[in-house]
């Protein structure tokens, strides 16, 4: 379902032999470059795809309609988007539109796409727009925004798509048989934490952004029983507080370091 749109049914020009050699032909270089600019999406995207693993599971599929769902649609939104109609027994037209839906910016990916790989076979095109997704045409586009044909620009967007695949159906197939060892009172409760620290620990950058998650964290636990949940808004303030005050300390420090360097 990922891209599966204009990317497979563009219009084929008259094919000329030379471009067609120049845009398939594998480059080593080049999808090594590809793999080295997508490794630091690759574990945002396996701890979603772990996220919805679990989802798919506590909302109550099998394990195998959770593989199956995976394997064949491959859109985490427009998975997370069917569940809760699939729990609510809706009619198959329902949940389809819904994901077709959710996933129409697929078509705008794909028409971006289509006139880099216009020569190639419809499946080659059917299969590359299955892999694709959002970062991986982001970077492709960032690369390569101009349509002519380039030596690399195909090993390019395999070396972003076939990892960023990878590291989505290993965290939701993952994702998926650890849903099913969590207790079922948990609920979806446990994929929405997950998705939380999913977010927050690629955030975790330097000594200040540390202090304030250990900070915010202790202060929410220490403060679970105020009114209103007051816990956590004063958890969110502390937390930002500390992380701001060791920010501004280690700015100090570094500046003083600077002086005495300039003055030795």
């Amino acid at each position: 379902m990922h891209g599966m749109t204009e990317l497979s049914r563009a219009p084929l020009p008259a094919p000329s032999a030379p471009t067609l050699d120049l845009v398939a032909q594998h480059d080593e270089a080049a999808w090594r470059d590809g793999l080295r600019d997508g490794v630091p999406t690759l574990f945002g995207i396996g701890a979603w795809g772990l996220v919805v693993g679990v989802a798919m599971v506590k909302t109550g599929l099998t394990v195998t309609q959770a593989l199956a769902m995976t394997l064949l649609v491959f859109a985490g939104s427009a998975q997370l988007a069917s569940l809760p109609l699939i729990l609510a027994h809706a009619p198959v037209w329902v949940i389809f539109a819904t994901a077709l839906v959710v996933n129409l910016r697929f078509v705008i990916f794909s028409a971006l796409l289509a006139p880099h790989f216009a020569h190639l076979p419809w499946r080659s095109r059917f299969l590359l727009g299955y892999v694709t997704g959002d970062m991986t045409v982001a970077l492709f586009m960032q690369r390569y925004p101009s349509e002519q044909p380039a030596r690399g620009k195909l090993s390019y967007l395999k070396g972003l798509l076939y990892p960023n695949w990878a590291a989505w159906q290993i965290g939701s197939i993952a994702g998926i048989f650890l849903g099913t060892a969590v207790p079922a009172e948990w609920g979806l409760g446990f994929a929405g934490t997950l998705a939380i620290l999913c977010i927050t620990v690629p955030l975790v950058a330097g000594w200040a952004a540390l202090c304030g998650v250990v900070v915010a964290g202790g202060v929410a636990v220490a403060a679970f029983d105020l009114p209103y949940k007051l816990g956590l808004l004063t958890a969110v303030v502390l937390g930002m507080c500390s992380a701001m005050a060791v920010e501004e300390l280690t700015a100090k420090w570094r500046r003083r370091g600077r002086d005495g360097d300039q003055h030795v």
